[in-house]
């Protein structure tokens, strides 16, 4: 049996710009950096599940001209990358950005911060079940505001699920923005998606607050 990853340490790797953690962040950052300047103006609601240390939101909100306009809610269940998360965020006098210790699998965990604008489900599908991935992205069209944005990651270990992917975000009402698939890197795939459809139901969003969408099951974030 494996031994429990540790999740703090698993950050680690982000300190070496060659790893394929650091090549991922620099494109979710880039897309995240996209997406806010193009939203509409006003104010810009952001969710991050399973956040981590919240490198991808933290490493671009302090410099980008949207911030004053985004309020973030991080959600993660490991408490030392929570700590983590909030002394970073007070560093940058981030006062809009909340970090949860919590289980983002629950969606009542952070239903008052919806509907999302900008919507982040990076380190997620690798450890999740197929139905769970499914369900997740379904869901998805409720949990964002129409015209939001979704940033995804996934491994493209086979079997690569990449391709099913996008085609369930296009299904959900999502139109593709962006999609990375370095040919020499099969652990990055990286998506950007943006909620198109517009037929969402804030009492579809209330009715998620009682379910879970995910739970871990692996150890290939």
């Amino acid at each position: 049996m494996n031994a429990p990853r540790d999740w703090k340490h698993w950050h680690d790797a982000y300190d070496d710009p060659a790893s394929p953690l650091s090549i991922r962040l620099a494109l979710v950052q880039a897309q995240l950096s996209i997406a806010l300047a193009l939203a509409p103006p006003g104010p810009i609601r952001l969710v991050s599940l399973c956040a981590g240390q919240g490198r991808d939101v933290l490493g671009v909100l302090p410099g980008h001209p949207r911030r004053d306009d985004v309020s973030a809610v991080l959600v993660e269940y490991d408490p030392r990358n929570a700590a983590v998360a909030a002394e970073h965020a007070a560093a940058e006098n981030l006062s809009a950005v909340e970090v949860r210790e919590a289980d983002a699998g629950l969606v009542s965990n952070y239903a008052d911060a919806l509907p999302a604008d900008v919507l982040l489900l990076c380190g997620i599908f690798g450890n999740i079940s197929d139905d769970d991935i499914r369900r997740t992205v379904a869901a998805s069209a409720s949990i964002c505001a129409p015209g939001g944005t979704v940033l995804w990651t996934r491994h493209r270990r086979a079997p690569d699920l990449t391709g099913e992917l996008r085609s369930w975000f296009e299904a959900a009402g999502f139109a593709e923005v962006a999609f990375y698939a370095p040919p020499t890197a099969t652990l990055i795939g990286m998506g950007a998606h943006v909620l198109t459809d517009g037929q969402v139901s804030m009492a579809a969003a209330h009715d998620l607050a009682a379910e879970r969408l995910f739970s871990f099951t692996a150890q290939k974030r």
